[in-house]
């Protein structure tokens, strides 16, 4: 017999949330936030699983291209150079191209101000230069 199902597995926002969280995230980088998550700040996460992944970033009427600029953008006006790394990954994970991020990140330093474009600019040239460097290296030999 297996574990008991609990109520989160039965919400269906979290089960489409987990879904989209591992197809726009991948599997290591959830698996790794729900290996280190707490008593204290699991449901906070089971939140952002049901609420951001399961009921926006699972509509339709965006694709996830579109949705990756627009996050982009707003980190960007935001100054949230924490997130930018990540969602930089996950623009290129929903095929958005290195001259596509950096035609978001010059707009939005027409909207959002120089000096938060140019600190984001700065944070994707070296994410999109180590995801280059590890695409370029021979695979792992075990």
């Amino acid at each position: 017999m297996g574990a008991p199902v609990t109520d989160l597995e039965r919400d269906p926002d979290f089960v489409r949330g987990m879904r989209v969280r591992r197809e726009v995230l991948g599997d290591d980088r959830v698996d790794g936030s729900i290996a280190r998550s707490s008593d204290f700040n699991r449901p906070f996460f089971d939140y952002l699983t049901r609420s951001v992944w399961g009921q926006v970033w699972s509509r339709e009427t965006l694709d996830r291209r579109t949705r990756s600029c627009i996050t982009l953008a707003i980190l960007t006006a935001l100054g949230r150079e924490d997130e930018i790394a990540l969602h930089t990954e996950v623009a290129v994970r929903n095929g958005l191209t290195p001259e596509e991020i950096a035609e978001v990140l010059l707009h939005s330093a027409v909207y959002a101000g120089v000096p938060h474009a140019r600190g984001a600019m700065l944070i994707a040239e070296r994410v999109l230069d180590g995801l280059a460097a590890s695409a370029d290296s021979p695979p792992a030999t075990t």
